[in-house]
């Protein structure tokens, strides 16, 4: 997806306590095209990633998991469900690609704490809503892309 005309939306909310977060945070701004829009939510609603969309070839939103952790933590984990509903209906209407990042959570051990619970739980309900709603679902394994849908 090089050149330009994109509008990339990066979720990860910056917290002054986490300083390794916001090392990667910068050097991820560094990396990033510089002919691409960018939109940092910091954990925002998705909304605003829709109504910057107009204009743009594509919306690249990085990543679903940063999105649901920034939920969590600033106490908005009950709506992320319904807001996430409203995102993928807005995305449905429009004929430029949407592309969605996320990890895969479910896959590994299951967290000895009730909030690492909460959060493979959610991202795994939000990570099936977008598999189901997608044209296309792609798994990358070791740097190795698999299409799954």
């Amino acid at each position: 997806m090089g050149g330009g005309n994109v509008l990339y939306a990066a979720t990860a909310l910056a917290r002054p306590e986490d300083p390794d977060l916001l090392r990667r945070i910068e050097e991820h701004r560094e990396r990033r095209s510089p002919d691409w829009d960018v939109l940092e939510l910091s954990g925002g609603s998705l909304t605003q990633v829709l109504a910057a969309a107009d204009g743009h070839r594509a919306v690249l939103l990085d990543s679903l998991t940063l999105w649901v952790s920034a939920r969590m933590l600033g106490g908005d984990e009950g709506g992320t469900l319904e807001e996430f509903g409203r995102f993928v209906r807005g995305a449905s209407e429009r004929s430029e690609p949407v592309i969605l990042v996320s990890d895969e959570v479910g896959l590994g051990v299951v967290p000895e704490n009730a909030e690492g619970r909460r959060f493979r739980d959610l991202l795994g309900l939000v990570n099936q809503r977008a598999a189901a709603a997608a044209e296309e679902v792609h798994l990358c394994v070791a740097g190795i892309g698999s299409r799954v849908k």
